[in-house]
């Protein structure tokens, strides 16, 4: 191989390398924390009680021209929820209810993504929470303000499912089975749509 082979060869590499650099720095976008929640509604004696996680993040790899492209995966921190009292707060990490020392986190992973309509996306995935996995389906409608993409939506789990609240917290007259779960999710890097 002579020298100026040998230079073709590691100049197309590496020019191959930066494009594929470049490319993967397009396809994931950043979370911004500051602009972004995750809520969850429960019904506690048929009285709406409102609590969220403070911390999460997601890997989102979000091209609106291209849905069945994208990818999207959250992690939630369990022992992050709470419902804004102390007393009930200390409760959430126990067995009962997240199991936080053994189930640290719930999580996401998307399998499919489609357009349904103008702004709005069908994401489907599984949801992991406290060693259960079930299919949802995630209604998100998609809002841009400048460099900011906004991903909102909502969607209720059945809370037995997953074991959150066991044995006399079991019982649907105290503590609802069905959950709301609402988010907004700011994100930076999505393209433009």
């Amino acid at each position: 191989m002579t020298q100026l082979t040998l230079r073709r060869r590691v100049a197309l590499w590496l020019a191959g390398a930066f494009l594929l650099a470049g490319g993967a720095a397009h396809a994931q976008q950043k979370l911004l924390l500051d602009q972004s929640e995750i809520v969850f509604v429960s019904k506690q004696m048929g009285v709406p009680v409102e609590g969220r996680f403070k911390k999460f993040d997601a890997q989102v790899a979000l091209d609106p021209a291209k849905p069945a492209t994208s990818k999207v995966a959250f992690s939630v921190d369990t022992g992050s929820a709470t419902l804004g009292v102390r007393e009930t707060d200390a409760e959430l990490p126990k067995a009962v209810w997240f199991n936080v020392p053994r189930f640290a986190q719930a999580t996401f992973q998307s399998s499919a993504i489609k357009a349904v309509g103008a702004g709005k996306y069908e994401v489907v995935g599984k949801l992991a929470i406290k060693g259960a996995t079930q299919d949802v389906t995630v209604p998100v409608t998609l809002t841009q303000n400048g460099a900011t993409t906004v991903a909102a939506g909502s969607f209720v789990i059945k809370r037995l499912a997953f074991k959150i609240g066991e044995n006399e917290w079991a019982d649907t007259s105290m503590v609802a089975d069905d959950v709301q779960v609402k988010f907004k999710l700011a994100l930076a890097g999505v393209p433009k749509f």
